[in-house]
């Protein structure tokens, strides 16, 4: 009944899965997550050990950062659908998130960071929603999951160079982690250079007129999109940003580059995992393999809520990479199955909207925990959460990919 991982790959080539679109959106989001995960694992060490910063801080930073996300998510998603426009916010986005690097490494104080984190996620925000629509309306209603699974390993392998860019610079200069924030400016411009040669679909998307005579709120009248919303809210509210998963590592006295290390790791089961897992949804209730990525999050969490040997890092890391995989591409899928055609990016971006702001929460949440109770109530409160929505969407509408 589901693919194996042999016929997944010897068929990666299915032109209803990799559309030229596909694979160029792709391109532009290896070198932006190039640029973006170079940085992302010291982020957290930059603001404790050099700027002196608070967990709270950190767990601040990485809210507001992900808040202005959130915001600029459903901004981007209702304006390309109402001017039906996808390649304007896509360019726009990548160019703000692409110069804000630099902004961090001129940093003096941690709320230097703070402003400079948040125009860095504004600019994903910005793109991110018209690019999934338009990435949407390349391929065939079918092979969404897939397609979003593809496009998701390209983007992560991304995440899998950048770290390993990071590890060779402080192999290099161990006490310049400044100047890495300026040399990440070059992938990001890349990936704005590239967007210019992205063509918009014209064969599947709606006209503007019809998504104005659509409102955004429009979106929630679906009793699965809101089933669908409502679990993943839940989740959100106590799933808090990855850079804990990296301070918990070190906290145990894992040495950077090996932290580093794991997190590649993690992003090479991520990346791998996603099409497969993408594939899967496309064969079978996408509901499923998302409530079984969260039920895999929350066993991660309370490992790393127990963890003290490398080791279980190790194991940790690889496993937490199935629950991105099975979570990632196939929700985004999810989302644009469950609205109405003309508001695929709108969709999107509602659910990345709420995601966002829930995460603004869940990171102040975290930092207390842990400033107040220890590592371990961090985790055990995400584990929590997790559970709660598996539980919601086990109420989802029954729904079989078209």
């Amino acid at each position: 009944m589901f693919p194996s991982p042999q016929e997944l790959f010897l068929d990666i080539w299915r032109k209803s899965a990799l559309s030229q679109t596909v694979i160029k959106l792709g391109i532009i989001s290896f070198f932006a997550d190039v640029s973006s995960e170079m940085l992302y694992p010291i982020t957290p060490i930059f603001l404790t050990a050099t700027l002196g910063a608070s967990m709270v801080s950190v767990g601040l930073t990485e809210g507001f950062a992900e808040a202005m996300a959130s915001l600029f998510k459903a901004y981007g998603g209702v304006w390309s659908d109402r001017t039906g426009k996808r390649r304007v916010f896509i360019t726009a986005g990548y160019f703000i998130a692409a110069i804000s690097k630099p902004l961090i490494g001129f940093s003096s104080s941690w709320t230097h960071v703070f402003f400079a984190r948040g125009l860095d996620r504004s600019g994903k925000g910005i793109r991110n929603a018209p690019r999934d629509a338009l990435l949407s309306d390349s391929i065939d209603a079918d092979s969404q999951g897939e397609a979003f699974g593809w496009h998701r390993l390209m983007d992560t392998m991304g995440a899998i160079i950048g770290p390993l860019i990071a590890v060779l610079f402080l192999a290099a200069s161990p006490h310049s982690l400044r100047s890495l924030y300026f040399w990440a400016l070059i992938p990001g411009l890349l990936a704005v250079l590239i967007t210019f040669f992205i063509k918009e679909s014209t064969s599947k998307k709606p006209t503007s007129t019809q998504a104005v005579k659509k409102p955004a709120r429009d979106v929630l009248r679906n009793s699965g999109f809101k089933t669908y919303f409502l679990g993943w809210t839940l989740f959100s509210l106590t799933n808090s940003s990855d850079v804990f998963l990296i301070l918990r590592t070190k906290q145990s006295g894992v040495s950077l580059s090996t932290t580093i290390f794991l997190y590649c790791f993690y992003n090479v089961v991520y990346a791998l995992s996603s099409p497969y897992l993408g594939r899967l949804s496309d064969q079978m209730k996408r509901k499923y393999v998302l409530m079984g990525g969260l039920f895999v999050f929350a066993l991660v969490y309370l490992g790393f809520s127990q963890a003290i040997q490398l080791w279980q890092f190790w194991l940790l890391f690889g496993v937490y990479g199935l629950y991105m995989g099975a979570t990632d591409g196939v929700g985004k899928a999810l989302a644009v199955d469950l609205v109405p055609a003309e508001l695929k990016a709108t969709g999107v971006g509602v659910l990345g909207a709420v995601t966002g702001v829930s995460t603004v929460f869940a990171s102040f949440v975290a930092g207390l925990l842990w400033d107040h109770y220890g590592s371990a109530a961090t985790f055990v409160y995400g584990a929590i959460g997790a559970l709660m929505g598996v539980l919601v969407l086990g109420f989802l509408k029954e729904y079989y990919p078209s």
